[in-house]
């Protein structure tokens, strides 16, 4: 397989990854820019893929633990040469989001992020290309993701997702069977389209009100390619706070 290299966080963060199939982009950016981890905390991403969410969370708070977990054995360790080629104190373990943490045999941690697959209806869309179905398809269910973070989490720890905004019901009402607080960001495209992304934190025993947050608007259409904030995010300029 073809792997290329690409420059994240303003070149801090080289990642590599295949030249085809699923590649890691500005879904990544965000979810580690929201994922607000502090040094000595412990963080999980559930479904790390070849590391992108890690290494940029690696660069953006020093001093974090984290500990990824991937099903494919090829991205896994593909997560673990990019963890070497950037020096970064991350452990990258091989196992299904499916089967459960406690299958992990770990203690739970502060926080808990994940970019979960976007469809778990194969009749929802076009059968996405071979490089691409561990990506896109939750062949388990979103309810297996959100069982999973609600597990991996300590009482008062933090899940940080990010997803289709159309999907925002589904999230609340299953991260709602032992979360809440829960604070919520749309992301737009354009400031004049609706929210094609949610950013989501839920925290374990949470009894707050829901917060929705001021929108991210990506793009400008006076002729930017990404708004001021959003570029400010893709360098690694500034995070996304909840």
């Amino acid at each position: 397989m073809e792997i290329v290299e690409n420059a994240l966080l303003g070149g801090r963060v080289r990642l590599r990854q295949p030249a085809k199939g699923y590649r890691a982009g500005m879904d990544a950016a965000l979810l580690a820019a929201a994922a607000g981890a502090q040094p000595g905390e412990r963080v999980i991403e559930a479904g790390c893929g070849a590391g992108a969410v890690l290494m940029q969370l690696a660069a953006r708070a020093p001093g974090v633990s984290l500990t990824g977990l991937e099903r494919d054995p090829f991205m896994a360790a593909l997560a673990r040469e990019n963890a070497a080629l950037n020096r970064a104190e991350a452990r990258v373990l091989d196992g299904d989001v499916a089967a459960g943490f406690r299958c992990l045999g770990l203690e739970p941690f502060e926080r808990a992020v994940s970019n979960p697959p976007f469809f778990d209806d194969p009749g929802a869309l076009r059968a996405p290309s071979p490089g691409k179905h561990g990506a896109w398809m939750a062949d388990d269910g979103l309810a297996a993701w959100t069982r999973f973070l609600l597990k991996a989490v300590r009482e008062g720890g933090r899940i940080v997702m990010i997803h289709r905004a159309d999907r925002l019901a589904d999230l609340l009402v299953l991260l709602g069977e032992t979360a809440g607080s829960f604070s919520v960001r749309p992301v737009h495209p354009y400031a004049d389209e609706p929210a094609k992304r949610v950013l989501v934190q839920a925290i374990k025993t949470g009894r707050a009100p829901l917060r929705l947050l001021p929108p991210l608007i990506l793009h400008d259409r006076a002729g930017g390619r990404h708004t001021p904030e959003a570029e400010a995010i893709l360098r690694g300029e500034t995070a996304l706070p909840f």
